[in-house]
Formats: C-alpha cells, structure tokens, sequence
C-alpha cells in the first residue's frame, strides 16, 4: 500500500518509516524538518499540512493517509486547534479531491483523560479531554465522523498511551505501546476494510493494562509485547498514585491554563 505518513521525522514517525516497508508498504514522509528520505520509496516532502499546496503534492497517488503531524505538548487554544484540527482538515480535503478514502489519525488518551479510572476503559466513553491538547484531538476525531459520513472516507483514530521504547514510569506499565506492536497497529489499521470512524486503543498487551483492545483486535491489531517485561526496571515514585486516577495520568491534573 502507498502511503503517505505526516510527522515522519517524529519518534513515532521513524519507528513507522523503518517498520512499514518490510510488511509490504511504500512511504511518502511529509514533515516540517528532514527525515529519513532514503527509506521512504515515494520520497520525501519538507513541508507543512497547513500549507494547501504543500498536503496536494503529498496526498496526490497514494492509498491511505497515517496523520501523525501535530504538537505533542499543551498549548493555548487556537494553536492547539490550527496544529490539530486544521491540519487534519487540509489533508482531508486533499483526500476528497485525489480520491483518496482510508486516513489512519494519531488521537490521544488525552481526548478522555479526564475519565477517572476504572476497570475497564472502553472506547464509547464520552468525549472528556484533560487539556487543550485533548480538546484538540476530540475536534479532529469529530471531523473524521463528518467525513465518513459526507466523503465514505474511512478513518480509524489510534487513542495512543504512552509511546517509548520501554515502560519508564509504573503508569506506563498499564498504557505502553511499544515500537514494534505500534507498526502493527498502523498496519493493522491502515489495511482494515471497516468503514466509517472507528476509534481503537493504542497499548500494547500489558497485563495491567485496562483500557479494552477488542476494537483494536476486531481489525486485526494482534499485539505482542507487555510492559510488564520490564516492570522490575521502573522506580515506583510518590506521584504514581496520582498519575493513576485518571486516564490522562498527570495532564488531568496539571493547573489549567487559560485559553487565549
């Protein structure tokens, strides 16, 4: 499958560079700064998604869009939404007019981070983000349910964990995802037939884990790893207890900001 994948000099960007291609897939990298070119088949665009022209030469010829591109920290409210939304919404556009129709979205735990902890986390849970940055990644899962609905262009957004390469803190060792089961996952995702909006966990098999993966499963996410490999390595610490309270671990708890 031909891709194009937005943020590709990011962390999760150039695990996916390196990782897409042995499982069959051929990548465009759009990003702000140089990446990896030379392991990009379909080469490499130094450029932004706001910018229209730029997300044209990007989305033209390829088969699904993996749309990683946004800042990672809180911001104040209209840089969060230009980074988030609007840039979903430039490549969705783009989409629509090159015929394009699968886009596979980097949401957040944050757009729930809110929802104290319980059991079992379930993806049908209300929309309960932590901070500007969830609120961010709400909107832009609500513009990909408009899509699907107005353009049949199919989405699955990935509500990632905690992304590293091994488990740092003892609330990673419920919501990491590793390098390798994040391959799978886009994998999984960018090759899945559903239609419409699905929104799937993105951790790995960790034993503590409680956010439910059965959507993620249902469309053929198999993950392998566990944290709990190395929970012998993590530090328990004093704000651990804090950082479990809720989905959002310490964005739930950080002091707002104000929005302008």
């Amino acid at each position: 499958m031909r891709i194009l994948l937005t943020g590709a000099a990011g962390s999760i960007g150039r695990t996916l560079v390196r990782g897409l291609p042995p499982l069959g897939h051929e990548i465009r990298g759009l990003d702000l700064v140089p990446g990896e070119a030379d392991a990009c088949a379909l080469g490499w665009i130094t450029g932004d998604c706001l910018d229209p022209q730029v997300v044209a030469e990007a989305v033209r010829g390829v088969d699904a869009v993996v749309h990683l591109a946004g800042n990672p920290d809180e911001d104040a409210l209209p840089a969060s939404l230009e980074s988030h939304v609007h840039s979903t919404a430039r490549l969705l556009e783009a989409m629509v007019e090159h015929g394009v129709g699968r886009m596979v979205y980097a949401s957040s735990n944050h757009a729930v981070g809110r929802t104290p902890r319980s059991d079992r986390l379930t993806t049908d849970v209300r929309p309960r983000p932590d901070t500007f940055y969830g609120v961010a990644k709400v909107a832009a899962e609500a513009l990909l349910s408009l899509y699907a609905d107005q353009h049949d262009i199919a989405s699955t957004a990935l509500r990632i964990g905690t992304f590293e390469q091994r488990p740092s803190t003892v609330r990673a060792l419920s919501t990491w995802l590793s390098p390798d089961d994040a391959v799978r996952l886009v994998d999984a995702a960018v090759t899945s037939t559903t239609p419409g909006l699905v929104i799937v966990h993105g951790i790995s098999a960790n034993s503590r884990g409680w956010w439910d993966l059965g959507p993620g499963r249902a469309m053929g996410y198999a993950p392998k790893d566990d944290a709990e490999t190395y929970a012998d390595q993590v530090t328990p610490r004093p704000e651990d207890e804090d950082e479990a309270a809720h989905v959002g671990g310490s964005f739930a708890t950080d002091p707002p900001r104000p929005a302008f």
